[in-house]
């Protein structure tokens, strides 16, 4: 194994590991610190997904070091962190203190941040993220429940979350190339900086920057900073051959099933289009949760009255008013809690009624629904859209999965999945 990974959430594990998977390394994920007899096998790339993106940073530190500690004995030589594309977090993290924490583990004199993901409309420019085009603080995530994102310099929110001083390497070097790009880094640690954010717009960008970064001990950034450095790889050395990504992927037999429990306006707009292609469908309310009006029975039992073998949704999915509104009643961790426990319990009931196939939306939805099914490895499978693919258990019961981050996904995500199962 050459390349060990962290990702601070599952659905940005599994898009990790797609990208990796498309670029041409072998790669297996695996959700939770893995244990040290983990049989890795014949792969070149192994991802950890954690569940750290909201906790308390030092619980998210520690995590993280324990999942690094465990990739370098399993003989990882390089390391990744990865978090959203959309760099939600707060002004306490947990972006900077983890990263910080593993430079410190990794070794090196500086470590670099973008989370550009061009595909998915997410690009950096003079260290301002723009979600497509617009300034992340003017788009919809500047209401999202738990990491509200109200600054697009990220030079500026960085800085207010580690102590590592923070820099850039701006277009007009990653335009021209891997040799500027190595002489901004030396420019900026020169200057004693050693936390660059990098700008990208484009896919070219990102394998300008493979190229640049490949040596470094650890790199940071969302899943689009991994799409230079198997190329990079391979010219190196490091390894043997880059492997072609699967077309379509074998899915167990079985009725199909939809988790949404992201409140984000891109799972909100895929819902919609579900429902009114006349997909049967349940909203839960967190407040009937918590006043036990609705649980995992009232689920079930509308699921095993849905006819056919066609998917069903279950959805949580609900505009900011009523988010916002859920969260003074509940509180914003109890809000959340509340869904993410009941759709683990409905997931964890449906292979035995049947269900092969499930697509799930949101992070921390996917993370307690993964948990509760015992799926603790993945292996990659065709990609639905971009960072987003289907993936096949290799741990827990057989299933087919789609995990999905809640900001991703054309409108017609809950639709098409479905076409590249075989």
């Amino acid at each position: 194994m050459l390349l060990g990974c962290v990702a601070d959430d599952l659905t940005g594990a599994t898009d990790l590991a797609l990208t990796l998977t498309r670029e041409g390394l072998r790669t297996v994920q695996v959700n939770g610190v893995p244990d040290e007899d983990l049989p890795v096998g014949d792969v070149d790339a192994v991802v950890v997904a954690l569940k750290s993106r909201t906790i308390a940073a030092e619980s998210a530190v520690a995590q993280s070091l324990a999942a690094a500690a465990r990739l370098r004995a399993l003989g990882a030589r390089r390391l990744l962190f990865k978090y959203c594309s959309t760099f939600d977090s707060t002004d306490r993290g947990n972006i900077g203190p983890v990263a910080q924490a593993l430079l410190g583990f990794a070794g090196g004199d500086f470590t670099v941040f973008c989370p550009a993901f061009p595909r998915a409309g997410r690009s950096i420019y003079n260290g301002y993220l723009f979600v497509n085009g617009v300034p992340i603080d003017e788009s919809p995530m500047k209401d999202h429940p738990l990491t509200p994102m109200r600054d697009a310099n990220l030079c500026r929110v960085l800085q207010r979350q580690t102590e590592l001083p923070v820099g850039a390497v701006t277009y007009a070097d990653v335009d021209a190339g891997p040799a500027a790009v190595a002489a901004a880094f030396a420019r900026e640690t020169a200057c004693g900086r050693r936390a660059l954010v990098l700008d990208a717009i484009s896919d070219a960008h990102l394998r300008t920057l493979g190229a640049a970064i490949a040596d470094l001990p650890l790199v940071t950034g969302g899943s689009g900073i991994a799409i230079g450095l198997p190329a990079a790889y391979l010219a190196r050395g490091l390894v043997a051959a880059l492997t072609p990504p699967p077309a379509t992927i074998a899915a167990p037999a079985g009725r199909a099933a939809i988790l949404a429990g992201s409140c984000s306006a891109a799972t909100r707009g895929q819902v919609a289009r579900a429902i009114a292609a006349g997909v049967p469908a349940l909203r839960i309310d967190p407040l009937a949760i918590a006043d036990g009006t609705t649980n995992a029975a009232t689920v079930l039992a509308f699921l095993d009255a849905t006819p056919g073998e066609g998917p069903a949704l279950v959805y949580s999915s609900a505009e900011p008013a009523a988010v916002k509104a859920a969260q003074e009643r509940l509180g914003v961790e109890a809000a959340g809690h509340g869904v993410e426990a009941l759709l683990a319990e409905v997931a964890a009931a449906l292979p035995a009624r049947g269900y092969g196939r499930l697509i799930v939306a949101g992070g921390e939805t996917a993370g307690a629904v993964v948990g509760a099914l015992g799926a603790g490895t993945l292996r990659i499978g065709p990609e639905i859209d971009p960072g987003v693919p289907w993936t096949e258990s290799l741990t827990g019961p057989k299933l087919a999965l789609a995990l999905k981050s809640g900001n991703f996904g054309s409108e017609d995500f809950f639709l098409k999945a479905w076409d590249l199962l075989r």
